[in-house]
């Protein structure tokens, strides 16, 4: 599904997700709160062979990246590696580059690294996030702006590159308060973080911030999720954003919340994930979200998905390659590519 920005601001304001027929152009478009995208004939997964999912490091400390064709279900196929073993990998990108910032290593690492969606392969160097440490931070991205926000020692920095260069990332703002363990998901013109923990005490909180992803400035507030939690997977259409399961120092959940990331305010109740867990990393096509990998105490490979216009509880889509926590992971076909 290519999409092209059509605005009709003739015709006022209808609920986010709306579809109508577009009699000028015989094409039929959707809503996202702000406004009209046009959809073409052909699907991302059409033109690309199916939306890629991938799912990076983890621990305990891999350099594994496996993928899936999010339209079906099954197990991950195996796809390369990143430069080196690390978990809490932040996954962003756009429709044909992967990129994934950051995460703990031997040592701690602030590089950056990319892969192309459509040919397997091991990660090349992008160059060096210039901000705190971002791993089990939160990724964000639009068609032509890849970024990262907090992450491990109560991170508040917010940074960002453009996708298709190669080089430093570069300053955007501050989220509203430090924090790691947090994660985020985009429209085309936002970016929302979701939950996260302040250390050393080990706090949960329920916020969301969000920012417009094609400026530069701090975070504003959002709203809150239905329960405070970190260590979050979350994925998103041009529409919705679904997040999963978290911890709740000490004990985890399996609740499932969305959003509608054009609006303001508190996330509603989805459904509930096939297992309690922490840790997963989620990537997302227009349709669908899928969660890899958690904690339920020991690390799993466990796969669930969810169709993101729906609500209901998650369903069962495969298993990873290995067992594994801390997983970053992106699409190119999901979020603020759609």
């Amino acid at each position: 599904m290519s999409q092209n920005i059509i605005e009709y601001p003739s015709l006022g304001t209808p609920p986010a997700g709306s579809i109508r027929f577009n009699t000028d152009s015989s094409k039929m478009e959707i809503y996202n709160g702000e406004q009209w995208w046009e959809i073409d004939s052909t699907s991302p997964e059409e033109q690309t062979g199916g939306t890629r999912g991938l799912y990076a490091g983890g621990q305990d400390n891999s350099d594994t990246i496996d993928f899936i064709t999010i339209s079906t279900t099954g197990n991950t196929t195996d796809f390369g590696n990143l430069i080196s073993s690390r978990e809490g990998v932040v996954g962003s990108g756009d429709r044909t580059r992967g990129v994934f910032f950051a995460g703990d290593g031997s040592p701690e690492n602030n590089d950056i690294q990319h892969v192309t969606f459509a040919s397997t392969g091991n990660a090349t160097d992008f160059g060096q996030d210039t901000g705190a440490n971002h791993s089990s931070g939160a990724g964000f991205q639009n068609s032509t702006r890849s970024g990262v926000a907090g992450g491990t020692g109560n991170t508040q920095q917010i940074d960002f590159i453009t996708t298709q260069s190669s080089g430093v990332s570069n300053d955007f703002g501050d989220l509203t308060d430090g924090r790691g363990g947090n994660t985020g998901a985009s429209s085309p013109t936002r970016g929302l973080f979701f939950g996260g923990y302040k250390s050393p005490a080990i706090t949960s909180n329920a916020n969301i911030d969000y920012v417009i992803t094609s400026t530069t400035g701090n975070a504003g507030d959002f709203g809150d999720m239905a329960a405070s939690r970190y260590f979050i997977g979350a994925g998103s259409n041009a529409v919705r954003a679904v997040i999963g399961s978290g911890q709740q120092h000490p004990s985890v959940i399996n609740n499932i919340d969305y959003v509608t990331m054009a609006t303001l305010g508190n996330a509603l109740d989805f459904g509930d994930s096939t297992t309690a867990g922490y840790g997963s990393g989620a990537s997302a096509s227009r349709t669908r979200c899928v969660w890899g990998g958690d904690s339920s105490p020991g690390l799993t490979n466990t796969m669930d998905f969810v169709q993101i216009m729906t609500t209901g509880n998650a369903m069962d889509f495969g298993d990873l390659n290995t067992a594994a926590r801390y997983v970053g992971a992106t699409s190119n076909g999901g979020g603020g590519l759609n």
